[in-house]
């Protein structure tokens, strides 16, 4: 922390609730307007919090990587020149003249996918000049933009139950801490939750706009430049989101059943040929070498670059074949929705994971008992079978790809507020179910 901090943090953090307080009326109406400033005020405790974390217990990390090593050598060059800085900015990894003095001081500027988030936090830096805190402070913001949003989406179609949809998209514990700071979860995060209200908008409603065909492209653009993984599991899981709205609305029993097969047939294969098109010149992501980079990854982060951490973990031997990560599929959706369980805890961060996964299986567990363990029997929504669909899938690609329990806990929180909100409409709907049945029989 510096003297610039104590200094401009407070100024930016008053100038977002200004414009906060200002803004809230149009996108909040009276029940919704409880949850508005709360769910900012988490966020940027979490964004501080976090970076504290990284400060005094780690000695150091990826948001000071990103910012110290990263924006602040750009912001420098601002200063110094603004065409120098612009060259940094905007560029693709080539050196162009009079580059190699700053280039050499930011840590991944040839990474490109983390260089984006570099680029956001320069942007972000030219408003605070370049204090870290102040720009963890809007990436927070940001944050909680996609949250709000993925938030509304479900809101418009669930009034009734808008205190758990809050809880699922806004107050979820890792989510504020892990998806508030300067990191490559906080923009990927919040990207999905703008998506998903496009989505609705322009796919499920059925309201065209332009503004918000843009923003969807957008949210894909950044997405893509920094996890594309993401987005393929996000595309396939609102591909069943869109044709499931249709098939909702046949009345006829036997044509569903004998639609069932069909749909999900054509929503998987063209999913894979968007997800195949959308990642085929990737070195790391193209379908032919997906199993590999899994492989590697894994490895990596658990006998390497993790090696120390104390907390790995192994699901089984990796082959690097198709076959040999779909058959650990229940052991990856398991390790990363419910683990690690309160006797593999290795250290205080650990403990909180494992709190929260085991409150996460109590939950999930007492979803089930209250539909009489007719669980899917209850997926009667297409935004039901969306976020269940993208939990599922990225629970099990990041489950069986991470191997470490504290990598883990940031890699999987994109997934847990669809996660939560798939068992809140779950248990929702079936209880919708018993109170109509309970009116038929009734004299």
């Amino acid at each position: 922390m510096e003297l610039r901090d104590l200094i401009v943090t407070p100024i930016i953090i008053i100038l977002i609730y200004v414009i906060a307080y200002m803004v809230r009326a149009r996108f909040a109406d009276d029940v919704t307007r409880r949850y508005f400033i709360p769910a900012l005020t988490v966020k940027l405790l979490g964004a501080i919090a976090l970076g504290l974390l990284y400060q005094f217990y780690y000695d150091g990390g990826d948001t000071f990587v990103y910012h110290t090593h990263g924006s602040r050598v750009i912001w420098d060059a601002f200063v110094k020149s603004p065409s120098l800085g612009l060259k940094l900015l905007f560029s693709d990894g080539n050196l162009a003249p009079g580059m190699w003095e700053s280039s050499e001081k930011i840590w991944h500027f040839y990474d490109q996918k983390s260089f984006f988030i570099i680029r956001i936090a320069t942007i972000f830096d030219l408003l605070t000049f370049s204090s870290y805190s102040a720009t963890a402070a809007l990436f927070a913001t940001l944050s909680f933009i996609g949250g709000w949003m993925m938030f509304l989406t479900f809101y418009k179609k669930y009034p009734e139950i808008h205190k758990a949809l809050a809880y699922s998209c806004l107050f979820v514990p890792s989510i504020i801490f892990w998806g508030s700071g300067i990191l490559k979860d906080t923009v990927t995060l919040a990207f999905l939750g703008i998506a998903t209200y496009c989505i609705d908008r322009l796919f499920i409603e059925r309201k065209p706009h332009l503004g918000f065909l843009i923003l969807l492209i957008f949210s894909f653009y950044v997405i893509f430049s920094v996890k594309i993984y993401i987005l393929m599991s996000f595309l396939i899981a609102a591909m069943f989101w869109i044709f499931s709205g249709s098939f909702f609305k046949i009345r006829s029993t036997i044509l569903k059943l004998m639609l069932v097969p069909v749909i999900i047939s054509f929503c998987l294969y063209v999913s894979y040929l968007g997800v195949k098109k959308l990642v085929e010149d990737d070195p790391l992501y193209s379908l032919e070498r997906l199993a590999e980079t899994v492989r590697v990854t894994a490895y990596d982060i658990r006998y390497w670059t993790g090696k120390n951490a104390g907390s790995g973990y192994t699901l089984g031997d990796l082959d690097g074949s198709i076959n040999g990560i779909l058959k650990l599929a229940p052991s990856a959706v398991n390790v990363s929705l419910f683990r690690p369980y309160l006797w593999e805890v290795r250290n205080p961060l650990m403990l909180f994971s494992a709190i929260e996964s085991l409150l996460t299986l109590l939950f999930t567990l007492y979803v089930i008992r209250k539909t009489n363990f007719d669980f899917f029997k209850n997926l009667s929504s297409p935004e039901t079978i969306f976020c269940l669909t993208f939990a599922l899938i990225f629970a099990f690609g990041v489950g069986v790809s991470t191997y470490n329990f504290g990598t883990l806990a940031r890699y999987k929180i994109p997934l847990l507020p669809y996660y939560f909100v798939s068992m809140v409409l779950i248990l929702y709907h079936s209880k919708t179910k018993t109170d109509e049945e309970a009116e038929v029989i009734e004299p």
